[in-house]
């Protein structure tokens, strides 16, 4: 299988998924910062989440941070599905589209793998982390590859998506796919309604009861409940593809660290093999990802570190433009993973 990179793109031929099926070329994009040292010993790896894009992930990267590009090699991957990366919107006949093949959180694994070594020159990660989807796929970093991954963070997600998520997710792709417009995938043009209806159900779920209860939302300008939910949600997913939101509402659906056929299919021993210097960084208030199953994983793993978020800002905590404080501490705790 053949590889190559041109500029931030990397691309492999015939890349075999978990699934079995194969992408004729697959497409990772990615962002990196800093320089790789003449040791190779400071590589960071640092996947996007949900619907982002390499660039998303510039909030926590910065002079006087944690993540200082004069000090660590930062690699910001996105994952297939985004959009960027390969997706049912950017991908060739036969695979266009609904045609698009599932995709699993080891198959983004698997792809950053090859990009690390083929493209970069990495063979170790100081760091792997990331939040919500992007921590999943840091925690399937650290079962699947731990001889590779020093230390593992993972910021509001989870080493496997529990049924409540998974009925959650649901509803966002019945929101979609019920709209007229969308007919089975093979849409003439983009279905609004379910993508507005998708942004509107955002709204209740990724912030907390309590941020709502502060009337947090009115602080962003809005007038009121509705000028909020109109202004900052219903049409926050317009600019995605249909197809490509429901790709990625898949693989996090299916997300699993016992999924690798090497790991067998014990969640509980799966996540015995993360041996990596760990600290797993849930939100109090986080509907999709509570402490509760944060905590159910850290019992599992060697040397994990299960440290909660007080924050009232749900699944949003610590992301960009949320409470400044939040993000000290996910600096202070990436900052005192990297000084052990």
């Amino acid at each position: 299988m053949a590889a190559e990179a041109t500029g931030n793109v990397f691309e492999v031929d015939d890349f075999v998924l978990l699934s079995g099926r194969v992408l004729p070329r697959a497409r990772i994009v990615f962002e990196t910062h800093g320089t790789l040292s003449a040791g190779r010993d400071n590589a960071i790896l640092f996947p996007t989440w949900f619907t982002s894009l390499p660039s998303s992930n510039r909030w926590l990267i910065g002079p006087g941070r944690a993540l200082d590009s004069s000090r660590w090699f930062i690699i910001c991957p996105g994952l297939l599905g985004n959009g960027a990366s390969s997706s049912p919107s950017n991908a060739p006949a036969p695979h266009a589209g609904a045609a698009f093949p599932a995709i699993a959180t080891l198959d983004n694994v698997r792809l950053q793998r090859r990009l690390l070594q083929e493209c970069l020159g990495v063979d170790s990660l100081a760091l792997v982390m990331g939040r919500s989807m992007g921590a999943q796929t840091a925690w399937q970093w650290a079962v699947s590859y731990p001889e590779q991954v020093q230390r593992m963070f993972a910021l509001c997600g989870s080493a496997k998506t529990t049924a409540h998520n998974y009925v959650f997710l649901d509803s966002l792709k019945a929101a979609l796919q019920s709209d007229g417009r969308f007919r089975d995938g093979y849409y003439t043009e983009p279905p609004v309604d379910g993508l507005r209806a998708i942004g509107r159900a955002y709204a209740a779920w990724a912030l907390s009861a309590e941020f709502y209860r502060q009337n947090l939302h009115m602080r962003q300008g809005a007038s009121d409940i509705e000028d909020y939910i109109a202004r900052f949600w219903a049409n926050n997913f317009l600019r995605c593809d249909a197809n490509d939101l429901l790709c990625m509402l898949d693989t996090w659906q299916r997300a699993d660290v016992s999924s690798d056929p090497v790991t067998g299919s014990d969640w509980h021993k799966a996540l015995q093999r993360a041996t990596a210097r760990s600290i797993v960084m849930p939100s109090r208030t986080d509907m999709y990802f509570p402490p509760e199953d944060s905590a159910n994983a850290v019992a599992c793993m060697p040397r994990a570190e299960l440290r909660v978020l007080d924050s009232v800002w749900g699944h949003r905590a610590g992301s960009a433009g949320s409470d400044p404080r939040d993000i000290t501490q996910i600096d202070r705790a990436i900052r005192d993973l990297l000084q052990e």
